[in-house]
């Protein structure tokens, strides 16, 4: 298994020879050392993507399929091995873990079959010389900017589809996660993809960004980040009108209705929002809940909470791993500092977990609070952390207009069993993604992106082809 940058079909080492250390979040041990390249790595990989963009687009769509069918097929069959990489490095649970692996396979396998559905239109014309048709053209090369969550399924989000449609790519794990990205790129070369149609460069996110943005043969970038990144992005690339996807924060509101049984439903959300430890953009944030079913859901929130087992990833027996790094836990406790000094009750967690199995690593409590009020930071501000707060509504209607009080609107989620509710809550959520009794939403072939601050674009099912080309009209007088 290589571990390096890949440009132009060859594993390579970084220009200037530096290497930058992988941390497990679970021991804060450094894993392995990886090539960590600079500008010159990324401009040479953007070079390689040029280069070989030409003869990848002059393919048929089901030439360019073969090796995406091989790379799933590749990523399945070492889906053990790649999952044990992952959960050491990002902290997820094996099985976490597993199913982001092969979710990222399903990405390359629902491509390469969706690009042999990419049709034109035959236009009638008002001149009986004329033959006017639409078709749609690979957009060229493309940058695709993954994080750290889910570095495997968000750049398989990307990549994926823009080599399916005739585009070349270069790719940038996030410095702190590349190692199962690595093992993946193991596969595309394995399963015959040409020299520079994929590319991957580890380096300083801002030397990507920039030869991103300033170099010419870059015509199309995708992100998934932060809101204020993104928005930098998107201030940059417009001075020359480069194209983006931006799949940027979150802040989702999760609306349980009378009609669901209390218990059940915080036993769901306990499950949405633990997952990962939170750390998942999607991530449901802000909890409504009847007022008069408000203390059984509590409850039955917090004991739910409690029985999650912390440990780490790689032990079966563990229900959650650590927090990413020591950032990410500063912040969590940070929320639920203030949260408690304007007011909150802390039900459940709320603190970092005792016993020597915890002195190393970055780890907290699965966290619930009650008694929110507006005026805490935990919510207005996205909390990529373990924590689920809780409010009690009398009205769904204050629930629905306190749910859309926010910037973002990446997902929501709401539980009823009433079926025009279920149709009029998605019609008033302000969000891109809405799951009715579904805390995990997103799949391959469903678009995937927010509304407002949280994103431009989709990724993700038919849009996400979509994304990656152009609409070009031909008249021919005959």
């Amino acid at each position: 298994m290589e571990y390096q940058l890949y440009i132009d079909g060859t594993f390579v080492r970084a220009a200037d020879g530096r290497t930058l250390g992988i941390v497990n979040p679970a021991t804060e041990e450094v894993i392995r050392e990886v090539p960590y390249g600079s500008r010159a790595d990324a401009a040479r990989a953007f070079a390689a993507a040029a280069r070989a963009w030409p003869a990848w687009r002059a393919l048929t769509a089901y030439d360019r399929a073969r090796p995406l069918f091989r790379a799933a097929e590749l990523i399945r069959a070492r889906a053990d091995a790649i999952a044990a990489t992952l959960t050491t490095e990002v902290g997820k649970p094996l099985a976490e873990s597993r199913g982001e692996t092969l979710a990222a396979a399903a990405q390359f396998e629902w491509y390469a079959e969706e690009v042999k559905r990419r049709f034109g239109e035959w236009v009638p014309a008002a001149s009986p010389e004329k033959r006017l048709l639409t078709f749609r053209a690979p957009v060229g090369v493309t940058a695709a900017i993954a994080p750290w969550n889910f570095p495997l399924m968000l750049m398989a989000r990307k990549i994926a589809p823009a080599l399916a449609v005739g585009c070349t790519a270069v790719g940038r794990p996030a410095s702190q996660t590349p190692l199962a990205t690595m093992e993946v790129w193991n596969c595309l070369h394995d399963a015959g993809l040409p020299p520079g149609v994929a590319n991957l460069v580890c380096c300083p996110p801002a030397d990507f960004a920039d030869e991103a943005i300033e170099n010419p043969v870059v015509r199309k970038i995708s992100f998934t980040g932060s809101v204020p990144v993104g928005k930098e992005l998107w201030a940059r690339a417009g001075k020359n009108l480069k194209r983006l996807s931006l799949e940027l924060g979150g802040h989702s509101p999760f609306i349980v209705c009378d009609d669901v049984d209390p218990t059940q439903a915080a036993q769901k959300a306990v499950a949405a929002k633990f997952r990962n430890m939170g750390q998942v953009c999607i991530s449901p944030s802000r909890f409504f809940v009847p007022e008069k079913m408000r203390p059984e859901f509590e409850a039955a929130a917090a004991q739910a909470a409690q029985a999650i087992r912390l440990g780490n990833g790689l032990d079966p027996q563990s229900d959650a791993g650590p927090l990413h790094d020591a950032l990410r836990r500063a912040e969590c406790e940070a929320l639920v500092a203030d949260a408690v000094a304007k007011g909150a009750r802390v039900l459940a967690g709320g603190r970092r977990p005792a016993g020597a199995q915890y002195a190393k690593g970055f780890w907290h409590e699965p966290t619930v609070l009650s008694g929110m009020t507006r005026e805490m930071v935990v919510m207005t501000e996205e909390p990529f952390a373990p924590i689920l707060p809780v409010i009690g509504y009398e009205r769904l209607e204050d629930a629905v207009a306190q749910a859309n009080d926010t910037p973002f609107g990446l997902a929501a989620y709401v539980l009823t069993r009433d079926l025009g509710r279920a149709f009029r809550l998605g019609e008033e959520l302000e969000a891109g993604i809405i799951g009715i009794n579904d805390v995990t939403p997103s799949a391959a072939m469903v678009p995937f992106g927010g509304m407002k601050e949280s994103g431009v674009g989709r990724e993700g099912g038919r849009e996400g082809v979509d994304a990656y080309t152009e609409t070009k009209y031909l008249s021919i007088v005959i």
